[in-house]
């Protein structure tokens, strides 16, 4: 195969998939790493994908766009793992809390299997089955109901309202990007509208953004930079972002990822 037809192939399927590991398109092609990454290189130079740790993603995503949850989840994977530990050291035995839908409180879900008698209410699907796969019997995982997105998030009236009825002590919530002037976003709307039931619902806000989600800006905002208790990022995030999020947020923790 030449490599332009090979590069076509591999933009077909991002396309499909939204995202692919590098070792995938190794394994598919039959050829080198090496070769693979220069095709990557090929391809996000004419501005076709963006090339992430160990991958690539479709380009340039605009405010309505949703990428699925597998293309996020190869994206500043040490980054998200990080953020995720630190988030956890924040949760107690017997605490009900909350997590939203999103790769790194999917991250998060993964490390909380030897919390004693926590109560997790979620609108995610990767959430509960990471949960579901270290069950503990003094454990409960409330999964909501609702309409399902690109990013597998349970959405819409059912899943408000199962929400809306509920008092967790924290929210872990996962945004698409955090800006100065729009607050924390999401490009659904349906999202916006559960994401906001969750902080209604919870007694402090943890947010969860790696550096990549400063000065992005999705179609709806969720809540003002201000609503926040707690923001988790990475030192990935510029030095003028510390300072203007550090002045609007409860308080602003830096991680250092492995």
């Amino acid at each position: 195969m030449l490599a332009q037809q090979r590069q076509t192939a591999i933009l077909d399927l991002i396309r499909q998939r939204g995202g692919v590991r590098v070792s995938q398109l190794v394994s598919r092609f039959g050829v080198s790493d090496m070769t693979i990454r220069r095709d990557l290189e090929v391809l996000a130079e004419r501005g076709l994908v963006d090339k992430v740790h160990g991958g690539a993603t479709l380009a340039g995503p605009g405010s309505a766009e949703e990428p699925g949850f597998a293309a996020k989840s190869i994206r500043q994977q040490a980054e998200k793992r990080a953020i995720a530990e630190r988030a956890a050291t924040m949760v107690e035995p017997g605490m009900a809390i909350a997590l939203s839908a999103g790769t790194t409180t999917a991250a998060l879900a993964t490390l909380l299997s030897d919390v004693r008698g926590l109560t997790v209410v979620t609108n995610s699907i990767p959430v509960a089955d990471a949960l579901y796969q270290n069950p503990r019997a003094d454990q409960t995982v409330v999964l909501t109901g609702g309409i399902r997105t690109p990013s597998d998030a349970l959405t819409g009236p059912v899943a408000e309202a199962a929400i809306s009825a509920l008092n967790v002590d924290l929210l872990f919530l996962g945004v698409h990007g955090l800006s100065p002037r729009t607050g924390f976003t999401t490009p659904n709307l349906l999202e916006a509208g559960v994401n906001r039931c969750l902080i209604g619902a919870a007694r402090r806000l943890v947010v969860l953004a790696d550096h990549t989600k400063w000065e992005t800006i999705g179609i709806a905002t969720i809540a003002p930079l201000e609503a926040a208790d707690v923001l988790i990022t990475d030192v990935g995030l510029p030095t003028e972002a510390r300072t203007t999020i550090g002045e609007q947020v409860g308080e602003l923790v830096i991680v250092e990822p492995d």
